[in-house]
């Protein structure tokens, strides 16, 4: 057993939100950053489209509140979607002084702002179609330049440590157990305050653009002490993953439809006229769910997605990611479509925060996807989600910042115990219950539900969630154990979650109940270890 770390503020996660929260606070204090691979391996690399925020003269606050809105299919919190919006301009010159540069026009003087699915002007910020490499770069540089950041590459967390103070009503969060992947130990990490930065759930799912970290581990570790979780039933599936028996997960990104790609059939006839008024340019849930249905209808294995009008310099200058990855698998893009299927994209629940970040445990923050802050209610408008990062990463660290000196240096944590458990000769069986558990969410819980199918999919996800916890507890862990066990618990949450919404709204459809209910209301789950009760510490 190694010994604890000890720093201010513990930060899990190291995409865009878990870096500009380290960055608000590195000048005032120590800040350990906890990666599960290499700093820039998060969802924030992988994001192709862009940032939205009002630049345009033409846009407005108002229109981009409405737009999300719209969208949200009426589970949106009108306050933390102003809160958003209203600060997403500023968090974008942020962006730009770490050292972002997004793609200006022509004249180099004003940025070049395209359109995606859901919003009705161009106030996508982008830096070609490569917006996530870009942003996820610049933060990378300037964390590992700050003295005060210490980054752990290769580092899982396991579980959180909380404890129960003197004179407090309130159990608080002082670190977290890590596994050091490279070195095979259970490192303690302890803190005044812990950040969850971790991302979603995809990889609950067959089919995901999203990379192989991507498995709920804050929500899961949350949930575990004893934090509620919201609208977990909504899972966002991108309407357009590149479809080639070579291609792992590749997402080509809704800036094609707003640049004018159409979505068409084997023959060419577009479809999406059919389905909503604004065609290709519908939200992303509805997109997903008329490929599915015309997938289903014909019996085909996948769309296409035609932008070879387009003039080929126009597609070099934007869209240069794209162009390059399909020419990978032989598919020119200024020359013929590019098949296409849904995947599993975006985890629009999480870990229930107010507008500070702060979940119910104390001294615990959670930004970014992994948290459900309200502004992305039943379906996430694109672009949204990386302003979100900013923007409550932000926020959080302004919370710790005004806290932190009243907080009282944890207690020691008591060391891992592994003496009782030996190594396995069994993986098989993670392997096998990770694929079981992808397989069945994405048939039983994926684009379009029924009671029965959901009925299923508890039924194992429990029977898998008992070999789970004997094989956790028999064991040495390892990152594939862990990210099973919590990959397991979130589907759990997906499922109840659904089973509970009797209705179909925005990203949950359900064949049982396709109509709207009168009220519009949040899925909240709350663990039998609520953090937010109060009770009694005896004098020690």
């Amino acid at each position: 057993m190694k010994n604890p770390h000890c720093h201010d503020v513990l930060v899990i996660g190291s995409g865009a939100a878990g870096m500009t929260v380290a960055l608000k606070l590195a000048d005032n204090y120590q800040i350990a950053l906890i990666s599960k691979s290499a700093i820039q391996s998060g969802s924030t690399w992988y994001a192709q489209g862009g940032i939205a925020a009002v630049f345009d003269t033409e846009d407005s606050i108002e229109s981009h509140v409405g737009d999300t809105l719209e969208a949200g299919a009426g589970l949106c919190h009108e306050d933390a979607v102003r809160f958003t919006v209203e600060n997403g301009p500023d968090a974008i010159r942020w962006l730009v002084r770490q050292g972002v540069q997004f793609t200006r026009n022509e004249d180099n003087v004003d940025y070049h702002l395209t359109r995606e699915g859901g919003h009705s002007h161009r106030r996508i910020l982008h830096t070609a179609d490569a917006t996530g490499k870009e942003v996820s770069s610049s933060l990378a540089d300037r964390v590992l330049q700050h003295p005060n950041i210490q980054v752990f590459p290769s580092h899982v967390v396991v579980d959180l440590i909380t404890q129960a103070d003197k004179g407090s009503s309130r159990m608080r969060c002082t670190g977290a157990y890590v596994l050091d992947n490279e070195q095979d130990c259970v490192r303690v990490f302890q803190a005044k305050a812990v950040v969850l930065a971790t991302g979603g759930a995809s990889k609950a799912y067959l089919y995901s653009t999203n990379p192989d970290g991507a498995t709920g581990d804050g929500i899961a570790v949350a949930w575990r002490r004893g934090c509620r979780v919201a609208n977990m039933e909504f899972n966002q599936f991108h309407p357009t993953c590149l479809y080639h028996p070579n291609a792992k997960a590749f997402l080509v990104t809704e800036a094609l439809r707003g640049e004018g790609a159409y979505l068409t059939l084997a023959n060419g006839e577009r479809f999406m006229d059919k389905f909503h008024p604004k065609a290709e340019l519908a939200p992303r849930d509805i997109v997903a769910r008329a490929i599915d249905f015309e997938m289903k209808r014909l019996g085909i294995d996948c769309v296409y997605l035609d932008i070879s009008h387009r003039p080929k310099e126009f597609l070099k200058n934007h869209f240069p990611t794209v162009m390059a990855q399909c020419l990978k698998y032989g598919i020119d893009i200024t020359k013929e479509a590019i098949p296409v299927v849904p995947a599993a994209h975006y985890t629009c629940g999480g870990i229930v925060v107010n507008q500070k970040g702060q979940t119910d445990l104390w001294n615990l923050y959670a930004i970014g996807e992994t948290a459900f802050t309200g502004l992305h209610g039943a379906n996430r408008m694109a672009s949204n989600s990386l302003v979100e990062c900013v923007v409550y990463g932000h926020s959080a660290a302004t919370a710790i910042r005004e806290s932190i000196e009243l907080i009282p240096e944890p207690d020691k944590a008591r060391p891992w115990d592994e003496s009782r458990v030996t190594h396995s000769d069994e993986d098989v069986v993670i392997a096998h219950n990770w694929d079981e558990l992808r397989r069945f969410m994405w048939d039983y819980v994926g684009i379009v539900r029924t009671r029965k199918r959901l009925a299923r999919a508890h039924h194992r996800v429990k029977l898998l969630q008992k070999e789970i916890d004997e094989y956790y507890s028999n064991y040495k862990i390892s990152r594939d154990l862990l990210e099973l066990r919590n990959l397991v618990l979130v589907a759990e949450l997906i499922i109840r979650s659904a089973e509970q919404r009797k209705e179909s709204r925005g990203l949950h459809y359900t064949l049982d109940y396709p109509d709207l209910s009168a009220v519009a209301k949040d899925t909240i789950m709350v663990p039998i270890n609520f953090a937010g009760q109060n009770f009694i510490v005896s004098k020690r």
